[in-house]
């Protein structure tokens, strides 16, 4: 501190000489050069203003003013520039300029704290540990997959097959259906398929409903605002359940996408646009207004709902052709054996989730807490380019909360196109910030996409590359977190276009603090080595009995425990089985 206050000293007195003259000061390259970099950070921290007063020219305006971040946080900020020559002692106005490339490397040293700072503007109180760790189990179970394969799977197993599931009786059952149907559009009639299915979902599909159930809080506000305005029946709000688990990024294996499932023709038929960065498939409400028209379109060719889904699922075509084949049939269930197979389990699913979501409380389902509510957030038109996850860093929000609730943007980044009116949603309480130092944080993202456009090498020691293998419920926000990078840096790393992840791939991962890495792989590692190096010579051989525990054999061997037996057997697990012979090791 002594060092830099002696140099704003040595700063202040070159400047006293100045006003003395009627000339712009002239100070050499070196000097600039090393001044600056030797005062910048005490300026900034102290607040410390460097500035002629007189009408002689300035040398040096108040830092604060020409600071790049705080100047964009200014209701009025300066218009005088710093930017030209080095040493040339010509004026721009009244300021002697400073060489770019000592002005980029003075800014470029700046860019952490720059980004401090503006995110010390945004910043709220620390989030609570404990909430945090229920967020990041819920976020596991909201992105993986499984809830749409569930879905999925069931489609091609539905059969008349009889469940024992004694809590729900066949009279009380056809007495549901039959006021469901009351106040329904769709023909809900009792049959055996419709009661297999049923029972499948509650009796085996429990947890899987009460988290749909939770998402639900989210999506179908929208869905009901939009069905209604389309005069369609409000029931098809499941019809999202069926297509997708309310996964707006979930893709099938022939391609269909969002919500609603749209393949690629269809969807641009419908008016959704398909770009490298943005696929209006995934988007919550330009899908679900395409789903609505494209509906009222089979519902006016038929006449009938039920007909609508199964066209919906299949297409018209095939429908007609059941039809025919069905001797001109035009009910659901009279046509059903002559659909495709998969359409054929299409509606008695979309019907039974219909009857589980209504009678849930009857059926003691508890849906799972929503993390958001759709009234709860708001959008923004946004104006420049930036990237999800430069708001991520700036708000504190987790990156999968941002890709949740902005899941058109493939590549995590929000692009500024012509015609196009591309908005961030987010949570309603982030909404005024945002648009309080919206010229700001556009600012830091210019900077940051610059940044990494430049095409230098990244300082990456390739001794400190690990090779990381997706698990079960991973997810690349949780990947980045666990390494302290940044998903962006992952998808660059491996050549990622998207955030989608398969069980069992490979990752090339850079952590930012490799030498924890090495020591917890270490001690994994020395534990491993240590339970090899501590081996037993075979003192005898044991022939495991009904009943047997290997706590219950190593009692019967002085100095003999049942973790040295597992380990002289090489054994994987507790589990014995009769007639098993185990070698038991010298005590």
């Amino acid at each position: 501190m002594l060092k830099h206050l002696t140099y704003i000293f040595f700063l202040s007195s070159l400047i006293g000489a100045a006003q003395k003259k009627t000339d712009t000061l002239a100070i050499s390259k070196t000097t600039i050069t090393n001044t600056l970099s030797a005062v910048q950070d005490t300026l900034i921290k102290t607040k410390k203003v460097v500035k002629i007063t007189a009408t002689k020219p300035a040398v040096l305006y108040d830092t604060l003013q020409t600071h790049p971040f705080i100047l964009l946080q200014r209701r009025n900020p300066v218009q005088d520039t710093l930017f030209t020559t080095i040493g040339s002692q010509t004026r721009t106005g009244e300021a002697i300029v400073l060489d770019k490339k000592v002005t980029d490397t003075i800014l470029a040293d700046t860019i952490e704290e720059d980004f401090k700072k503006l995110k010390q503007l945004l910043q709220d109180v620390p989030d609570n540990e404990y909430a945090a760790q229920i967020d990041r189990a819920y976020l596991e179970e909201l992105y993986s997959h499984d809830l749409y394969d569930t879905i999925n799977n069931l489609r091609a197993q539905i059969s008349d097959k009889d469940i024992y599931y004694p809590e729900l009786r066949k009279d009380t059952l056809i007495a549901r259906l039959k006021r469901l149907n009351d106040r329904t559009p769709f023909h809900v009639e009792y049959n055996p398929i419709l009661e297999s299915v049923i029972k499948t979902f509650l009796k085996n599909r429990q947890q899987s409903l009460q988290r749909l159930m939770g998402l639900a809080h989210y999506y179908f506000p929208l869905f009901e605002q939009e069905l209604d305005a389309f005069d369609m029946p409000l029931e098809m709000k499941y019809l999202a359940i069926v297509e997708s688990a309310l996964n707006p990024r979930a893709k099938s294996r022939v391609g269909a996408t969002g919500l609603w499932q749209f393949m690629y023709p269809t969807g641009k038929e419908m008016g959704l646009n398909v770009s490298s960065y943005v696929d209006e498939r995934s988007d919550l409400l330009k899908s679900t207004r395409a789903a609505c028209k494209y509906l009222t379109k089979c519902y006016k060719r038929f006449g009938d709902w039920d007909l609508a889904l199964a066209s919906y699922n299949s297409g018209m075509g095939n429908v007609s052709k059941a039809i025919r084949r069905s001797g001109g049939s035009q009910n659901y269930w009279n046509i059903r054996p002559f659909l495709p197979r998969e359409t054929a389990g299409y509606v008695p699913i979309f019907q039974a989730t219909m009857y589980v979501f209504e009678y849930a409380k009857e059926h003691n389902f508890k849906p799972d807490a929503a993390t958001f509510q759709f009234f709860e957030t708001d959008t923004i038109r946004v104006r420049k380019k930036i990237s999800l996850e430069h708001v991520s860093e700036l708000f504190d929000i987790k990156i999968e909360d941002l890709q949740f609730l902005n899941p058109s943007y493939k590549l995590d980044i929000i692009p500024v196109v012509k015609g196009e009116n591309y908005a961030l949603r987010l949570p309603i309480q982030y909404i005024g910030k945002f648009v309080t130092h919206e010229d700001a944080i556009y600012a830091y993202a210019e900077k940051e996409f610059n940044k990494r456009e430049k095409p230098l090498p990244e300082l990456v020691a390739s001794s400190n590359r690990i090779r990381y293998r997706v698990r079960k419920g991973d997810f690349l926000g949780k990947i980045a977190r666990k390494y302290g990078v940044k998903v962006s840096q992952i998808k660059r790393w491996n050549g990622l276009k998207s955030n989608s992840l398969k069980i069992g791939q490979r990752l090339s991962i850079h952590p930012r603090h490799p030498q924890k890495v090495v020591k917890r792989n270490t001690k994994k590692t020395a534990v491993k080595t240590h339970q090899k190096a501590t081996t037993f010579k075979t003192a005898t051989r044991y022939t495991v009995q009904s009943g047997d525990s290997l706590y219950g054999i190593a009692k019967k061997y002085s100095g003999v425990s049942a973790q040295n037996i597992k380990d002289h057997n090489n054994l994987s697990n507790n589990s014995l089985k009769p007639g098993m012979i185990l070698k038991i090791p010298k005590g």
